[in-house]
């Protein structure tokens, strides 16, 4: 497995990914199974699309907790499954060491920009704000070698998040430009899966209903979604118990493609 050095590793926790990466499996278990029917539709879908392009090797890209990924199927039909993620928790190292064709490689999956606003932040302070995010050059991720049938799994809409997170202390830029920056490497990451047989799975809006029953929904995608062979959508009951949204319930709108 290709490790972080040292220096990347606390530049990741200053800026919030192992808290991040925490939260969600905690968010997982306290659902108390109100996942399940989200993962299996995951599951599912990514098998279709094994039998639909019965690829030699396969990349998921976001492979996280591998809550939602059918890790024998893709292993057992599979030559090759590559696992990326910027941290991968020890519980899926563990698990993975037991598959001779799994291969870990924690790298950023936007090309280098987590390093590049890390870097840039520097440069301001409480007297001198971000004032613009038109500096920022919004790489496109690009592997070694061929990367198979490419998974990209609940991650498109993730991906800038932290990044949004870490820009927004201290800064005084409007949220439209924020939102032109969520729609750049939303696009880029679009767009190195059209180079690719590829799997797309993400939320392209929330739902937030409050206990009073009234309802407000917040586009998550703020880029067009490609071309794609087949398609599939459902509900995924986020947070029935509405721990993060103070009593009101939350649920994502996904869409499956196979592009």
């Amino acid at each position: 497995m290709m490790t972080q050095s040292l220096s990347y590793r606390r530049m990741l926790a200053r800026m919030g990914y192992y808290n991040y990466q925490n939260g969600l499996i905690y968010r997982h278990l306290n659902q108390e199974g109100g996942w399940d029917h989200h993962q299996e539709l995951c599951r599912g879908f990514i098998i279709k699309a094994l039998d639909h392009f019965k690829p030699e090797k396969v990349t998921v890209l976001g492979s996280g907790w591998l809550l939602d990924i059918p890790l024998v199927e893709l292993v057992e039909r599979t030559g090759k499954v590559c696992l990326i993620d910027i941290i991968h928790p020890p519980d899926v190292v563990a698990q993975s060491a037991s598959f001779k064709n799994v291969e870990l490689i924690e790298q950023d999956i936007t090309g280098g920009l987590i390093e590049d606003v890390w870097q840039s932040r520097h440069k301001y302070s409480f007297f001198n704000k971000l004032k613009s995010l038109k500096n920022y050059d919004i790489p496109e991720y690009n592997p070694v070698g061929d990367p198979g049938m490419v998974i990209s799994l609940n991650i498109l809409t993730q991906m800038e998040e932290m990044l949004i997170r870490f820009l927004k202390k201290g800064s005084k830029i409007k949220e439209e430009e924020f939102n032109h920056f969520r729609a750049e490497i939303q696009k880029k990451h679009i767009d190195f899966l059209n180079k690719h047989r590829s799997v797309l799975i993400t939320d392209y809006s929330e739902v937030i209903t409050d206990k009073s029953g009234n309802i407000k929904t917040i586009p998550t995608l703020f880029t067009p979604l490609p071309q794609s062979h087949f398609k599939e959508e459902w509900i995924w009951d986020f947070d029935q118990n509405g721990e993060d949204q103070y009593n009101s319930r939350s649920q994502f709108k996904i869409v499956a493609l196979i592009i």
